[in-house]
């Protein structure tokens, strides 16, 4: 009698968002570098909102700094349309101003994996990944 393996899990969903077309396409390239994962790249947050429903990012990894609507009121109207994936915030700006969005995203509500600072790095989202996955 042979031993049933568990079926393989689903990629993980992963919604990139982010106006600067060079820093998605980098992001991508970096996590497909990293393994088995279902990535969609959104440069325009209003898209991005309506990606979610469909979509239903395990992870979504937003810019703070966005024409129109910027990374802090997309993650308030991610959080009131009940968005309950991970959440990693990315930004260029100075580390205080991702703390303060740190504090305001798990204000509302949302499961905050952690900031990064732009350039993001493989090993910075290894570790991300590593996180989600313990949760997933």
């Amino acid at each position: 009698m042979t031993e049933l393996s568990p079926p393989p899990s689903p990629p993980l969903r992963i919604l990139l968002v982010d106006d600067d077309p060079f820093m998605l396409s980098m992001l991508a390239d970096m996590l497909e570098d990293l393994g088995q994962l279902n990535v969609r790249s959104e440069s325009d947050a209003r898209q991005a909102l309506l990606a979610l429903p469909q979509f239903r990012p395990d992870l979504l990894i937003c810019d703070l700094s966005m024409p129109e609507l910027d990374g802090i009121e997309f993650l308030q109207k991610a959080a009131d349309r009940h968005f309950a994936g991970a959440v990693v915030l990315l930004s260029g700006m100075d580390a205080s101003v991702r703390q303060a969005a740190d504090t305001l995203a798990r204000a509302h509500g949302l499961s905050l994996l952690g900031t990064l600072a732009k350039p993001a790095t493989p090993a910075a989202l290894r570790q991300l990944l590593g996180k989600i996955r313990g949760q997933v």
